[in-house]
């Protein structure tokens, strides 16, 4: 039995629409796979311990922070720039703080600039790695220690990199379950 031309057009354009649908909800884990992968993007790599090479070379890394437009903290690097070894352990610090009444979850996303070194820059830990909470009025400094790889003085685009920034974004997140829950309870007590 064959389709008249007005079915056959309709299956087709649904056929064709589920398939950019489709399309379109797999591109935002691929695209961080492939980034991850190939450090496009300033994606950085992470590391349990520091570089073994340490070299004579120095470069400057940079600092930077920004938060969400809807994220009620302030958020600050606590150092603009440091020169380091390329392979030294570097540790910079940043200053969060939380000046609502109410606890405030957050997670950090992050960037590297230029995107040439993303792939060298190697965090060993960092508080990006997990959600923050800061109860109301509460200040933290939260650490990150990383390494720019030796391998970039390699990289035929990325050994010409003097100056690498490290960048953060902190937006506003849904609290923890049982954080969500000792909250509420706390205000009925307090109520």
């Amino acid at each position: 039995m064959a389709m008249d031309p007005k079915h056959k057009t309709l299956v087709q354009t649904v056929g064709v629409v589920a398939l950019m649908g489709g399309l379109a909800w797999a591109s935002v884990p691929f695209y961080d796979w492939f980034c991850r992968v190939t450090g496009f993007g300033g994606v950085t790599n992470t590391a349990d311990v520091g570089s073994d090479t340490i070299l004579e070379k120095t470069i400057k890394i940079r600092f930077d922070a920004s938060i969400e437009r809807d994220m009620p903290w302030e958020f600050t690097p606590m150092q603009r720039e440091m020169e380091v070894r390329i392979g030294e352990t570097g540790l910079a610090f940043y200053e969060a703080y939380n000046p609502t009444d109410r606890p405030v979850a957050g997670s950090a996303s992050y960037n590297v600039v230029p995107y040439d070194a993303g792939g060298y820059f190697t965090k060993i830990d960092c508080f990006c790695f997990e959600e923050q909470i800061l109860q109301p009025g509460e200040r933290v400094t939260m650490p990150v220690s990383f390494y720019v790889d030796p391998e970039i003085v390699e990289d035929r685009d990325a050994k010409f990199v003097k100056v690498i920034t490290l960048g953060y974004t902190f937006y506003e997140i849904d609290l923890p379950e049982e954080t969500a829950s000792l909250t509420q309870a706390t205000n009925k007590d307090v109520n």
